[in-house]
């Protein structure tokens, strides 16, 4: 009975001193937020993304593994990006082609002999 009782009186005072920490919170007072993480190296808004932004590019893992709305923004910019770039690369060869016919024709129309050379 006496070996009950120190227990039960051992047990009141673990749980009023737990309870009193947990309430005085200390002399810092109850722990600040922590403001979320954020991508660190993002992508620069002031120019086109080069390969070294994209491979710098670091997600901060949250509990249930990446902010979607932050791999959306990258993943759409990148997009965007690719598919101006394809649509200017297929300009370009397009003119190229255009450029590359014209000097083929006028080539072969300066090859041609004139009347007056032929006599």
């Amino acid at each position: 009975m006496v070996m009950f009782l120190f227990l039960v009186i051992a047990l009141a005072v673990v749980v009023a001193a737990v309870t009193l920490a947990v309430v005085s919170g200390g002399d810092s007072g109850p722990l600040p937020d922590a403001a979320p993480e954020r991508v660190r190296d993002a992508l620069p808004p002031d120019r086109p993304v080069a390969r070294g932004d994209v491979e710098r590019l670091r997600f901060p893992l949250v509990a249930r593994g990446y902010r979607m709305a932050e791999v959306d923004d990258a993943l759409g910019r990148l997009g965007a990006e690719l598919a101006e770039r394809d649509a200017r690369i297929a300009d370009l060869e397009s003119a190229l082609a255009g450029a590359r016919s014209a000097a083929v024709h006028q080539h072969v129309a300066m090859d041609k002999p004139t009347g007056e050379e032929h006599r």
